[in-house]
């Protein structure tokens, strides 16, 4: 029996959000458990708040009710600085834009959240090096962002989501800003780094072909979290 808590808990969580007068209840009482090792799609229709369950998930935002629970950890009577840091240790994103920081090589941009996360820069680029390797961009490590293409972008992407070993991955549509053939290869390797590092993945996608090769699919509709 697996004896370590399950990677990533939602109990119950609400959002909502206030727009002047009125009040848009995006997420009524989510539910969902990751363990770790597991890769999970989480689809729904458009505006139903994927994106918002992400957030609350990796501690960028504050739920209204309800409770995050994060290897073992529950965050809501956290302060700012502990959530901060239990993210940082803890949790790893990849967006549908790489968000990379242009003015840094691709081996840099993996290096510069280990540093912030307390590595030595030593134990950092090689920590970083060993990712882009594995990710296929041994002779892109001194490239910055404008030299490489939309593929190798997001595999960067990837690799720095990975650097801190997070216990959870949350991705938003990682693939959709891609044409189908890198959209592919960038899932395939995806898949594999988080099965071989046994990180809980949580991915948000519309496409039904991606979803279907994950370990399970949720559904999220209505502000509630279902099997498919």
């Amino acid at each position: 029996m697996n004896s370590l808590p399950a990677a990533l808990q939602l109990i119950d969580v609400r959002r909502t959000y206030v727009q002047g007068a009125t009040s848009i209840e995006v997420l009524r009482g989510a539910a969902l458990e990751l363990e770790p090792g597991e890769i999970v799609a989480l689809v729904g229709p458009s505006g139903a708040g994927k994106s918002t369950l992400l957030h609350l998930a990796g501690l960028l935002e504050r739920h209204d009710g309800g409770e995050v629970i994060v290897a073992g950890q529950p965050t809501g009577p956290l302060g700012d600085r502990q959530r901060t840091a239990l993210r940082r240790s803890y949790i790893g994103f990849v967006y549908q834009f790489h968000h990379l920081l242009p003015e840094f090589s691709a081996l840099e941009n993996v290096v510069v959240p280990q540093m912030i996360a307390g590595k030595r820069r030593a134990s950092a680029r090689a920590r970083a090096e060993e990712l882009l390797v594995a990710v296929g961009l041994a002779d892109r490590l001194d490239h910055r962002p404008a030299r490489l293409s939309g593929g190798e972008q997001q595999r960067v992407a990837i690799a720095r989501a990975l650097a801190n070993a997070p216990r959870v991955l949350l991705a938003d549509e990682p693939t959709g800003n891609l044409d189908q053939k890198t959209a592919d290869i960038v899932f395939d390797l995806l898949l594999r780094l988080a099965h071989d590092t046994s990180v809980a993945a949580l991915i948000a996608t519309h496409n039904p072909a991606l979803a279907a090769r994950m370990d399970r699919t949720l559904v999220l509709d209505q502000g509630l979290v279902g099997t498919a």
